[in-house]
């Protein structure tokens, strides 16, 4: 499996700032950008694979609104993030 407890521990450990702080929503874009990248990487193995394409852009979605909801809440948070994760606007 692709996501491990440790990983995700990880992910949220760097994002979230503990383990354990897995409602943040920092570490929530986090897990959500690191599940895409590799929804990504297995439809261009996959192309016809039409169901996970369909969670891939479910999951583009809940991220955009976390986003959404973080530039409100924090723009200074919200352009640091987005820049240490690599996401485009």
């Amino acid at each position: 499996m692709y996501l491990t407890k440790e990983v995700k521990a990880e992910i949220f450990k760097k994002h979230g700032g503990k383990a354990e702080n897995t409602g943040s929503t920092e570490g929530q874009i986090a897990l959500f950008t690191h599940r895409i990248n590799h929804l990504t990487g297995h439809l261009k193995k996959n192309h016809k694979d039409y169901n996970t394409e369909r969670s891939l852009v479910k999951l583009v979605g809940k991220r955009r609104s976390l986003l959404d909801y973080m530039i409100k809440k924090d723009i200074v948070k919200y352009r640091e993030l987005i820049k240490e994760l690599g996401i485009r606007k």
